[in-house]
């Protein structure tokens, strides 16, 4: 086992050189045209000959792999709504500014060429993906908000390399903010630094700027992902392949079961990063149809949600008729007198909206804990945010003083990681007034809802290998789900 981790290292150090040298360097044999050209037709022929519309979507995509000067991570995923791209995609080898890519993406546009760009890994972006600063430094404007908007409706959540929704440093209220937090830049043993880097604060600064300045760059819907590149579906916690194949192909690699024997200095496991990961996650749409139009149409209203693996289902919306939660026509009647995720609401007076949150579970994980509504906006200059639980297992009811719900008493078993039966449920729905509203304000809410624990993959691990669980890793986790917000426009 020492060879196989001491070739994973090697293939590791020779990364970090190739990645070094594309910082600053051209390697003509990776920029040929020609070589180029004929992948990117490969890679448009297959999209093109496996998409079965109404049975199995496929689209024209690639990865414009870029990053900032200090190695900030500013990767999107770049997608093509029909059966035509360019000729060449856009690249870092053509600009490392994401702005450039936008107006490459509105040039096609001109030409009948439709696609959105989504932004993943904002976590390891050292502060750059929602910087109040554009490429060159200036500060934002109206023409940089209307064009990022145009370009990127969405921005990723969840995926392999961690969450982005928010960091305990950013909100130290959020009992559940620190959840498979990823510490580094990609590529890299440098930290990244929280601010600017995760999505609910890029949310409030957006609602501060449009409070102050009329505009707001940071409206997007969300989705989870993978970025695996194992060729891999998004894992699971007891089937997870990590990441990059051959370099954390087992727990002993990926650092959670320890090495046969101590590394030089004594530590008992392999030195790497891997450790962070999760187990991925997924990205969902509401679309009237399995096609490209429907789903493209879909990211673009951004009626989108992530989940970190499990196919739990979520609908959220808010209006000031909405029907009762038994109503069979509930979800019909909301979108014609409501608005949906990732819409925009108009106040129409000082009552608050109704908010209907329902949640559906992954009958192959475990059952729903709890259903959250997180609200964020910005009193007098200063962002505010407050998590609230509406929904709780077992029929209980959420405290009125803290806003949480009463531990429903769900518990993993170490040993073999056997979980509660008969804790939790199979689907949590709520009708929520905020007591709170002002509408004056501008607001966002999203929905996040939470499983009952169950084994991280690390843990899994552990269990397999007969060893006991790397003590400064988590034991368990609870998977969740994020909606896509829903914007409160004031009534001034």
């Amino acid at each position: 086992r020492s060879s196989d981790l001491g070739d994973a290292e090697d293939r590791g150090r020779k990364f970090y050189e190739i990645f070094d040298f594309m910082q600053t360097e051209r390697a003509p044999e990776i920029n040929d045209p020609d070589i180029r050209k004929s992948a990117w037709e490969d890679i448009k022929a297959a999209a093109n000959r496996h998409n079965d519309p109404g049975n199995f979507t496929t689209f024209i995509a690639y990865e414009y792999t870029t990053s900032d000067r200090d190695r900030g991570n500013l990767h999107r995923n770049v997608i093509f709504r029909g059966d035509t791209a360019p000729e060449l995609p856009f690249s870092r080898i053509d600009s490392q500014n994401p702005e450039d890519l936008w107006k490459w993406m509105d040039s096609n546009r001109e030409q009948g060429i439709e696609s959105l760009a989504i932004p993943h890994n904002s976590n390891g972006s050292n502060g750059s993906m929602f910087a109040l600063v554009d490429w060159a430094g200036n500060p934002l404007d109206s023409a940089y908000s209307e064009q990022r908007m145009r370009n990127e409706p969405l921005v990723e959540i969840t995926q392999v390399k961690g969450t982005s929704d928010t960091h305990p440093a950013l909100s130290p209220n959020d009992e559940w903010s620190d959840f498979e937090i990823m510490k580094l830049r990609i590529a890299s043993r440098l930290e990244s630094k929280p601010n600017g880097s995760y999505i609910r604060e890029a949310y409030l600064n957006g609602i501060d700027m449009q409070d102050e300045q009329g505009f707001n760059p940071f409206k997007f819907g969300v989705i989870g992902s993978s970025d695996t590149h194992n060729a891999t579906y998004a894992g699971d916690e007891d089937n997870y392949w990590s990441k990059v194949g051959l370099r954390d192909s087992d727990g002993v690699l990926r650092g959670s079961v320890p090495l046969d024997e101590p590394r030089e200095g004594g530590e008992a496991y392999a030195d790497t990063y891997f450790n962070q990961w999760g187990a991925a996650g997924l990205a969902a749409v509401w679309a009237e149809e399995n096609t490209r139009d429907a789903i493209y149409d879909a990211f673009r209203r951004k009626e989108t949600f992530g989940t970190t693996g499990p196919r739990m289902k979520v609908r959220f919306f808010a209006g000031y008729d909405l029907p009762e939660l038994e109503d069979p026509a509930l979800v019909s009647r909301a979108y014609a007198d409501g608005v949906t995720m990732g819409g925009d609401l108009l106040a129409q007076s000082a009552e608050s909206p109704e908010f209907v949150a329902w949640v559906a579970r992954d009958a192959m994980s475990a059952p729903l804990q709890r259903v959250q509504i997180i609200k964020g906006w910005v009193e007098d200059g200063a962002a505010q945010e407050r998590v609230i639980d509406v929904a709780c297992s077992g029929g209980m009811a959420v405290d009125p003083t803290t806003n949480r719900c009463p531990d429903n008493g769900a518990s993993v078993d170490i040993s073999d990681c056997s979980i509660s039966s008969n804790v939790g449920e199979a689907e949590l729905k709520a009708k929520w007034r905020d007591p709170e509203f002002d509408p004056s304000q501008n607001a966002f809410y999203y929905i996040r809802a939470l499983e009952n624990p169950t084994c991280r993959w690390s843990t899994w691990d552990a269990v397999r290998a007969g060893v006991e669980p790397r003590p400064d890793m988590a034991t368990t986790i609870q998977e969740r789900v994020w909606s896509s917000p829903i914007w409160i426009t004031p009534v001034n």
